[in-house]
């Protein structure tokens, strides 16, 4: 059970021998680094007092984990956040277009950092904000958020694990043919260049598995793109690799801005393991209003 920063569990009478640390490795999955951290304070307890690791309690002991309460110091901005799901570990928005996650030096406020900062302020709510995945400044979509440590391990372990499934939906320029293929060729940057990359050889394996929803007598189709890896701009240098540019994509392709004014990319759905309930959630972002526009323009 987990009551914000907080883990539960009652030792059971074939758990007597085990030490409280294989007790936590075992019931909720505690990664080393989150392990070591708790080792070195007072976070957790048996049947309320401090417990070392290795010591071992009788049955119907009761272990109490508090995780280390850690915050993030992001300047609070008003910037709107479309939430999709919450509870007390994982928060799902639905990004908007034109927004990075969080600050850099190119954009050091009004991302969605600072926008989720004050959403927490406003709702009474206070964590680390941990974004489990990235979405591109102009790519809108699911993103994922962890609100303690524990959760955040898992969730990159799932990600690592390739056990999230991501799939986005697209308008790419010309019409593909195939109703569906895949694009396994490898992604590393261009040269010297710090934000383009390109398909090369000795790069990154990367791996785009796309399939047709819809395609448009004027030289478009609507694509499904599901990730089996997740390099910066893998999608939108794979369908400009083989001749099918997003819509929109100034990069990799050139810009439309009588049809959208932003690459015409969106993270549509999502599916992993709570990494506290076990859980399996899938979760779905609606196609923006500019993209349902883009539609309505092309397929008139």
């Amino acid at each position: 059970m987990s009551q914000k920063n907080k883990f539960e569990y009652t030792i059971k009478e074939n758990e007597t021998e085990l030490r409280i640390k294989e007790l936590l490795k075992r019931n909720f999955g505690f990664s080393t680094r989150l392990m070591n951290k708790l080792k070195a304070g007072d976070y957790v307890k048996l049947n309320g007092s401090p417990v070392k690791m290795y010591a071992t309690g009788d049955t119907g002991d009761r272990i109490t984990i508090d995780l280390p309460q850690e915050n993030s110091h992001f300047e609070p901005e008003q910037i709107p956040i479309s939430v999709v799901y919450e509870d007390e570990d994982l928060l799902i928005v639905n990004k908007q277009p034109g927004f990075v996650v969080h600050p850099t030096k190119g954009h050091p406020c009004r991302t969605l950092a600072n926008g989720i900062m004050n959403y927490m302020l406003e709702s009474n709510k206070n964590y680390k904000i941990r974004f489990i995945n990235r979405l591109d400044m102009d790519t809108s979509g699911l993103l994922v958020v962890a609100k303690n440590s524990h959760c955040q391990d898992d969730m990159q372990k799932q990600m690592i694990e390739n056990a999230v499934v991501k799939k986005y939906a697209a308008v790419v320029k010309g019409v593909i043919d195939e109703d569906e293929g895949t694009v396994d060729l490898p992604i590393d940057k261009e040269h010297e260049d710090k934000v383009k990359r390109t398909v090369t050889d000795g790069g990154y394996p990367s791996v785009t598995h796309y399939k047709v929803l819809e395609r448009f007598e004027r030289g478009y189709t609507l694509v499904e793109l599901l990730l089996e890896t997740g390099r910066t701009h893998q999608i939108r240098v794979h369908m400009s690799h083989i001749g099918h540019p997003v819509v929109g994509d100034v990069l990799y392709g050139e810009a439309s801005v009588w049809l959208i004014e932003r690459q015409a990319l969106h993270a549509k759905y999502l599916s992993f393991r709570h990494p506290v309930t076990g859980a399996v959630m899938e979760l779905e972002a609606p196609l923006p209003d500019d993209m349902q526009e883009l539609i309505l323009k092309i397929r008139k």
